[in-house]
């Protein structure tokens, strides 16, 4: 039987345990007799009696039994079902809680990977508002035992579909979408994805709204190649989107809804990717359109946008403030999606270059600059690892640039990119990162290789969950 070293503890035993920290993924973290224990829905503060469940070498997992002692940073979840999902980990937290422990793994990333000693950190960005702010939704569709469909979210670490009518992070609309949706499932027959047995045709269900345009998109992710009576589907939406809003009288309400997009995205593949390729139109055009501040976007199925709208133009703002542009720098935008940085930056450099690894996110970012009538930013397809390196080359290593901002995935900038950065020696490093780990690994190269660390600024793009953005300015140290 599996005992954790030295604690005396085995599978099952129940202990108490005082929680004395936060994980990296929002986790409480107590000790009992020197060892560690990881314990989901558990906040600072609280006493619990907790249950083992796994023990590693040198640390465990448990679970709350009963809280004992209620910690005064404990709220009530909003969500009924916020404790199964894995959606959110963090409704248990007082807000103001969550802004702190953001604020301090952003620091303690710097400090402790990064090498930066003391590291100058502005006050988090946190939200008014942080329930219903997300404009886009992933809703994964099983099997009920009664054979009817599950809609909701996944449980944490599994594919268990936690069934939900409504979800307090999302955009509101999103439940009269769904309800439509289950409607036309139940009276048209089809069949919800087994992902077991790889049958069944609706596997998940993703849904853009657009906060300022009001503009929707539904889009069918399918284990076929297409969706019976179609038609029917489109006018249970158009319902439940004209009901909704009548909800409120036009002078209360924020936006007028109106379904633009139906698509079907083809995913005939046994894997756990949600997306497939092949985006097939059912009605209106395979995309819907926003605006982050004065900049109007067009957003695709496939397009990565930022799920926090209002959060996302006070991150692009503070990129801009660093980046402290006066009109004639050249910049280079890696990673850049559908050219969101791209286009809030040309608004104020001379010339802005994006590059992004999607092609349809290209396609989408030169017609984003083509609708914002913005002629100085100009797009390569490409890995951001390949394409610099190769436009550096091409130039007899002559190219430059004034700024480079970058926006990587949660894995960071890969080493040969961030070599480069440093031969092209910019005067300044706009780094917007969605990891604070790889984001100090990042710093530590380029501290170590002719740049310092300036300041930082972390941004709440995701309530009631673990993760933070960041962005942090790094300058070239001027040495003769």
């Amino acid at each position: 039987m599996v005992q954790g070293a030295g604690c005396g503890l085995k599978k099952n035993d129940l202990f108490e345990l005082k929680i004395e920290a936060l994980g990296n993924d929002g986790e409480g973290i107590g000790h009992y007799q020197g060892f560690t224990f990881f314990v989901k829905d558990a906040v600072p503060g609280d006493l619990i009696c907790a249950r083992a469940l796994k023990f590693k070498k040198t640390y465990g997992y448990a679970r709350v039994e009963e809280i004992l002692t209620t910690s005064p940073d404990r709220v009530m979840p909003r969500c009924p079902v916020a404790r199964q999902c894995g959606g959110c980990q963090l409704q248990h937290l007082s807000y103001e809680c969550q802004l702190a422990y953001k604020q301090e793994k952003i620091k303690d990333c710097l400090e402790r990977i990064g090498g930066v000693a003391e590291p100058y950190l502005e006050p988090i960005i946190g939200m008014e508002e942080p329930y219903y702010y997300r404009n886009k939704a992933q809703f994964p569709v099983g099997m009920r035992k009664d054979g009817s469909a599950a809609i909701g979210f996944y449980a944490g670490h599994s594919h268990h579909i936690v069934d939900t009518e409504e979800c307090c992070i999302q955009a509101p609309v999103n439940a009269a979408l769904m309800t439509a949706v289950r409607e036309y499932l139940e009276e048209c027959k089809v069949s919800p994805y087994q992902e077991e047995t790889h049958t069944g045709l609706v596997r998940h269900i993703l849904t853009r709204v657009g906060f300022v345009t009001g503009e929707i998109m539904v889009c069918m992710v399918i284990n076929g190649t297409g969706l019976p009576r179609a038609e029917v589907l489109r006018e249970k939406l158009e319902w439940a989107v004209e009901k909704w809003n009548r909800r409120e009288s036009a002078d209360k309400r924020e936006v007028e809804y109106r379904l633009v997009s139906l698509c079907l995205n083809i995913n005939t593949e046994r894997t756990n990717v949600i997306l497939g390729s092949r985006i097939i139109p059912l009605y209106g055009e395979p995309y819907i359109t926003d605006y982050i501040g004065a900049v109007k976007y067009r957003i695709s199925p496939l397009s990565f946008y930022q799920v926090n709208p209002g959060q996302t133009r006070r991150l692009y703002e503070q990129a801009m403030l660093y980046a402290d542009l006066k009109g004639n720098e050249i910049v280079w935008d890696l990673y850049c999606g559908i050219g969101t940085i791209s286009l809030f930056l040309a608004q104020k450099a001379k010339k802005v270059y994006g590059v992004e690894i999607v092609p349809q996110a290209i396609e989408d970012a030169r017609k984003n600059a083509e609708m914002n009538r913005i002629t100085n930013a100009e797009f390569f397809v490409g890995a951001a690892e390949d394409v610099l390196p190769q436009k550096y080359k091409e130039s007899g290593d002559k190219m430059r640039a004034d700024v480079i901002v970058v926006d990587p995935p949660r894995a960071g900038c890969a080493r040969g990119l961030l070599e480069v950065i440093v031969r092209m020696q910019p005067e300044r490093v706009v780094y917007v990162s969605c990891d604070p780990a790889t984001l100090a690994r990042d710093v530590k190269f380029l501290e170590e290789n002719g740049f310092r660390f300036v300041k930082g600024r972390g941004v709440d793009q995701f309530g009631m969950g673990g993760h933070v953005e960041a962005v942090c300015l790094l300058s070239k140290l001027n040495i003769k």
